[in-house]
C-alpha cells in the first residue's frame, strides 16, 4: 500500500530535476501524475532549459513504476495553457487530488543593478504562475471538497538572500499565498502547505551560474559548489541535497497523515534555519 493509493497529483515543472522527483516519488506511493513544462527558454536564465527528451524521461520513470502518466507543454506564466492542462488531466484520470506547484527558476544580480526583465519574469514564474497553478486547479477542488496543495517555496521564503533579492520576494510571497488559502480553501476540505527547500543539487544550481555564487568569483567549480553546501547545515553529512528529500515531504503532506496539517512551512534543510549564521565578510 502507497501514500498516495489511488490519488492523481498535478505537478508543475515536472520535466526534471525537484520536478521530476515529484512525479517518480508520487508514483511509487500509488498515485497517477499529471504534470506540465515548457520547453522554452527564459529571457534571463542563464542555464539550459528542460526539453522535450526531458519530459519523455520522466514519463517513462513513471511508468517503470507502473503508473498512468499524462505529460503536457505548458508554461505556469499562460492561465489557458494551465486551465487546458487541468482539463485533459480529468478528462484522462477523473479527477486531481494533490497539487504540487514546483515550476521556478533561480537568477542572481545586485539589487542595485538588477534589471526590470530579470525582476519580472522571477515573479511572473515563482509567484505568479504559483497563484495561477492553484486558481486552475481549486475549482475541481472545491466541487469535490476535498484537496491538498503543495506550494514549493525555499528557506529564502523564511529568510533573505544577498544578490537573489527578486527569488527571496517572489518565495516570501509564496508563503503569504499559502498561508491565505489555507484560510480560504479550508472551510472547502482543501489542504494548503509550503516545503521550503534547503541547498538541493538539480539543473538550477549545478551550473556555471552557482558555481561561482558558492566560489565568490567567476570561474568558480563544482567542487567549490559541492564544498559550500557543506556548511550550509547543521547535520552530519550536510550538503547539497537530492531532489528526492523535498519530494518526500510533498508525499507526506499530501497523504492521510497529514490529514489534519495546513497552513504550514516545512522547512527540509538540513537544519540551515536551525543555526545562528555568522557574518564570514565582516568589515
Amino acid at each position: 500500500m502507497g501514500l498516495l493509493d489511488g490519488k492523481v497529483v498535478f505537478i508543475t515543472g515536472g520535466g526534471r530535476g525537484q520536478g521530476r522527483a515529484h512525479a517518480v516519488v508520487s508514483a511509487k506511493e500509488g498515485a497517477d501524475i499529471v504534470f506540465i513544462d515548457t520547453t522554452q527558454p527564459f529571457a534571463t536564465v542563464p542555464y539550459a532549459h528542460t526539453t522535450a527528451e526531458d519530459m519523455a524521461e520522466t514519463v517513462r520513470l513513471v511508468e517503470e513504476q507502473d503508473r498512468r502518466v499524462l505529460s503536457i507543454e505548458a508554461d505556469v506564466r499562460d492561465q489557458a495553457a494551465l486551465d487546458d492542462a487541468v482539463a485533459q488531466g480529468l478528462a484522462q484520470f477523473g479527477q486531481i487530488d494533490c497539487l504540487v506547484a514546483n515550476a521556478g527558476i533561480w537568477t542572481l544580480g545586485p539589487v542595485a543593478e538588477m534589471t526590470r526583465e530579470q525582476w519580472q519574469e522571477m515573479i511572473d514564474i515563482n509567484l505568479t504562475g504559483v497563484w495561477q497553478s492553484v486558481k486552475a486547479v481549486v475549482p475541481h477542488m472545491i466541487e469535490r471538497q476535498s484537496g491538498s496543495i503543495v506550494l514549493t517555496s525555499s528557506v529564502n521564503g523564511l529568510e533573505g538572500g544577498a544578490f537573489y533579492s527578486h527569488y527571496a520576494a517572489a518565495k516570501f510571497g509564496v508563503v503569504g499565498l499559502m498561508k491565505s488559502i489555507a484560510l480560504e480553501l479550508g472551510p472547502q476540505g482543501i489542504r494548503a502547505n509550503t516545503v521550503n527547500p534547503g541547498t538541493i543539487l538539480s539543473g538550477m544550481t549545478d551550473n556555471q551560474q552557482g558555481y561561482d555564487m558558492m566560489a565568490g568569483h567567476a570561474g568558480g567549480t563544482r567542487d567549490d559548489l559541492l564544498a559550500a553546501g557543506r556548511t550550509f547545515g547543521v547535520l552530519k553529512g550536510s550538503g547539497f541535497m537530492p531532489p528526492e528529500v523535498i519530494a518526500n515531504a510533498a508525499v507526506f503532506l499530501n497523504s492521510a497523515m497529514a490529514s489534519n496539517v495546513t497552513g504550514i512551512t516545512l522547512p527540509v534543510d538540513s537544519g540551515h534555519l536551525a543555526m545562528a549564521g555568522i557574518n564570514m565578510d565582516p568589515k
